[in-house]
């Protein structure tokens, strides 16, 4: 059994500090082994320039990447980030930003998880990134 998307915007709510969910992220869609969250352009999150700035994008795909966890999972359980690699590839500006998870492996004490983060309406990613967590319980 996997999470809905209405379970998994619970489990933000329910398991993240104030200023995650000041990033206005809503799961647009659950399955066995993703999750895709929406993370809504605000200039409040742009850097210099006018660009979404990366910790926002890094912020996003690790708080995606827990729920995508958590889908596969049947629900959510306490884990912990060990590693996140993130690569640019291009700036978002005043664009929504889908991001995509898939769980690549999904063992007893870790997940591996790989990103994708696509600004709404384009066809190549602004950023990808590689995820490890462990699991806690």
């Amino acid at each position: 059994m996997t999470l809905t998307p209405a379970d998994a915007d619970k489990v933000l709510k329910d398991n993240f500090a104030p200023w995650v969910l000041a990033l206005g992220l809503t799961v647009e869609e659950t399955g066995d082994r993703h999750a895709v969250l929406r993370l809504p352009w605000s200039g409040e999150l742009a850097r210099d320039g006018g660009g979404l700035s990366g910790q926002a994008l890094m912020a996003a795909a690790d708080t995606a990447t827990v729920i995508a966890i958590s889908a596969a999972r049947g629900g959510y359980g306490p884990m912990t980030t060990v590693q996140q690699s993130t690569s640019f590839q291009r700036p978002v500006a005043g664009s929504d930003v889908l991001i995509e998870v898939r769980v690549t492996k999904l063992g007893k004490r870790m997940a591996f998880a790989d990103v994708t983060m696509t600004p709404e309406g384009a066809q190549d990613p602004a950023a990808t990134a590689s995820a490890v967590y462990a699991l806690l319980a």
